[in-house]
């Protein structure tokens, strides 16, 4: 039985798909008929059950997601399995190829659709008016099922961009340009009253049997995602960056990088009071564009870690102070330093950088019209046409206490919110002209295309 991506016909519209469906890039999902499997997953080492409780993934069940994935993806051959800096993918051709799998293949999408041709990251968004088309390029590669059962580049084990993820960048484009795209995990103001009211009765700290205490007063905590279908992949991504991220700068989990101590760490002498919090953002410089406004180039790491300081106030609410503690602005500023290190040892940091790539794309196109510019219309990708349903996962809910206490010589300090923000318009609104893209263009639309993708 296949658990690749279903793609239903209009006539399969009212039918339900009773197959075994595994998620692109690691996640398993779902029980049908007999398989004991479930909608748990894991993205970048975390798994959310039934209920919404994020919890950190259960090595049986990876064990079971691994072989499961390893016997349904089938490796790249030929020349997509070459690593190279220019993968270039036609929109026009990626819906053709689509449409093509709802009539002929029984709504099957083949491994290079769904990892859309191994492509790691965009670089380059060109017109090309000859061919009705837009092009998105970017290195890319190869893949394979590593042994964390994340789908990533043959050489650099990097993550494979999937088109799930490419079509809720598309689809949720306006929503974007609104509010933005994020995701938060956050205490909720009872847990920090009760935490407040335990703390004020301590005359002495005894950390063994503090803590635990301090955990169960805290309660859990909320998970919040807005500008996507929370449950969608692209949500998911999300959620495991932010919780990998607050794991790291509170010591819960080891660094897989070098030099990056987590905040606890290096803050442990230092007289701090105030409650640090961190968040991942975006990180490119102006994105490039030719003269006549037909090639642009997306530049720049894609990712950086940002921190500001928060208070709780009589209410359990938080309050931001604007200021920025020197030792946390340190942590951020090695967090992203290291950023693409991070990209091939945990899997949910290269995920999250592939969404931000795919939302400035969208954003781009969308703002700059660069689908009517080349008389290109993409129904089933932009979700104006019936063709490909987004799968549904678990929605993330709620978290156990992910925070770490530390008791300084000024009080306690309690490190326990962060989030994600995907402001992809602010950045499409960053540009300046660079004239070699107009050759960069010439180049990627004159060369031979067999198929949607080409080298």
């Amino acid at each position: 039985m296949s658990s690749r991506t279903t793609v239903p016909s209009r006539s399969m519209k009212a039918q339900t798909v009773a197959a075994l469906v595994v998620v692109l890039a690691g996640i398993a999902t779902v029980a049908d008929a007999g398989h004991q499997f479930f909608r748990n997953g894991s993205v970048g080492g975390v798994s959310i059950d039934t209920e919404g409780v994020l919890r950190n993934y259960d090595p049986e069940g990876r064990k079971l997601l691994l072989d499961e994935l390893k016997k349904d993806v089938a490796d790249a051959d030929g020349e997509l399995n070459i690593p190279t800096g220019m993968r270039k993918i036609s929109l026009k051709g990626l819906e053709a190829a689509i449409v093509d799998a709802v009539q002929n293949n029984l709504g099957v999408l083949p491994e290079e659709v769904r990892f859309l041709a191994g492509l790691q990251r965009i670089q380059y968004i060109l017109v090309d008016e000859k061919n009705n088309d837009v092009i998105i390029a970017g290195p890319g590669e190869g893949w394979r099922v590593d042994e964390n059962a994340h789908v990533v580049g043959v050489t650099t084990g990097r993550p494979v961009m999937m088109l799930d993820d490419l079509l809720v960048a598309f689809r949720e484009v306006h929503a974007a340009r609104q509010g933005g795209i994020s995701c938060s995990i956050e205490p909720t103001a009872e847990g920090v009253k009760r935490l407040n009211a335990l703390l004020a009765k301590q005359t002495s700290v005894n950390r063994r049997t503090l803590e635990p205490r301090m955990k169960e007063a805290f309660g859990p905590q909320q998970i919040k995602v807005s500008g996507v279908p929370t449950t969608s992949h692209f949500a998911r991504i999300l959620v495991a960056a932010d919780y990998r991220m607050k794991r790291l700068a509170m010591g819960l989990d080891k660094s897989p990088v070098d030099g990056l101590p987590s905040y606890v760490e290096m803050v442990k002498k230092a007289n701090v009071k105030q409650n640090p919090r961190w968040w991942l953002a975006c990180n490119y410089q102006p994105i490039a564009k030719s003269e006549d406004g037909l090639a642009w180039e997306i530049r720049g790491p894609g990712v950086k870690c940002m921190t500001e300081n928060q208070f709780y106030d009589a209410n359990g609410k938080a309050q931001v102070t604007k200021s920025v503690d020197r030792i946390a602005q340190l942590w951020a500023k090695r967090f992203t330093e290291k950023y693409e290190a991070l990209v091939v040892e945990d899997a949910a940091f290269g995920y999250l950088r592939n969404l931000m790539d795919m939302c400035v794309a969208a954003a781009l196109i969308e703002k700059e019209h660069l689908m009517d510019l080349a008389g290109c219309q993409t129904p089933v990708i932009t979700g104006h046409e019936n063709g490909v349903v987004i799968r549904t996962w678990n929605a993330p809910k709620t978290v156990e206490p992910q925070c770490s206490f530390l008791r300084t010589r000024k009080g306690w300090v309690v490190t326990a919110s962060g989030g994600v923000q995907i402001e992809s318009w602010q950045i499409a609104e960053q540009s300046e002209v660079v004239s070699r893209l107009s050759r960069v263009r010439a180049e990627a639309t004159e060369s031979g295309r067999g198929t949607w993708w080409w080298n």
